[in-house]
C-alpha cells in the first residue's frame, strides 16, 4: 500500500499526542522532524524522506505522534548521558500490574502516556500514583500521523 494511501482505521497504539511540526531537518534517507505537542513539550521523531513527503510535512504542520507502550521506558528523574532524545516529565496516574508486567499511565503536560514495563521494574522504581516520572522515548520509536 502506497504512503499516501489514507488509513480508515482505529490504532492499537494507545500514546497518541496530538502536535505542532516545528521543523524537519532530512538527512539522506531519514529525517529529524521537531514537533511541539499541544502540552508544551518538544518531541523528536526519526522517520523515512520518503514518510516525510508522503505525509507533506513541514513546519505548522498538524501531527499525532504515536508511540507504542512497551516503547515508553520510565525513570524517576531526567537523565543525563544517554542518546534517548525524548524525556516527558509527568505523573503516574494508575499503574496494573500482572504476574510480570506492569501497565503505567502516566499524565504529562496536555496529554497521557501508558508505559508496558516490568513489574520487576516498576517495584524497584517504587511507582505508585503520585510519583513522579520522566517518559523516555527513543526518536526512532516516535511514528506521525497527520491529523
Amino acid at each position: 500500500m502506497p504512503l499516501d494511501t489514507p488509513l480508515n482505521t482505529t490504532l492499537s497504539i494507545r500514546n497518541q499526542l496530538p502536535g505542532t511540526v516545528t521543523a524537519v531537518t532530512p538527512g539522506e534517507v531519514m529525517a529529524a522532524v521537531k514537533v511541539l505537542l499541544d502540552g508544551g513539550q518538544e518531541l523528536t521523531s526519526a522517520i523515512t524522506l520518503e514518510a516525510v513527503r508522503a505525509l507533506g510535512l513541514a513546519a505548522g504542520s498538524a501531527v499525532r505522534a504515536l508511540v507504542k507502550s512497551t516503547e515508553v521506558a520510565l525513570a524517576t528523574a531526567a537523565v543525563d548521558g544517554v542518546s534517548v532524545r525524548n524525556q516527558l516529565p509527568g505523573t503516574v496516574r494508575e499503574i496494573a500490574t500482572g504476574g510480570a508486567m506492569a501497565s503505567v499511565k502516566v499524565t504529562v503536560p496536555g496529554a497521557e502516556l501508558t508505559s508496558v514495563i516490568t513489574k520487576t521494574a516498576a517495584d524497584d522504581l517504587a511507582l505508585a500514583p503520585g510519583t513522579a516520572v520522566v517518559a523516555l522515548i527513543k526518536s526512532t520509536e516516535v511514528s506521525l500521523a497527520t491529523a
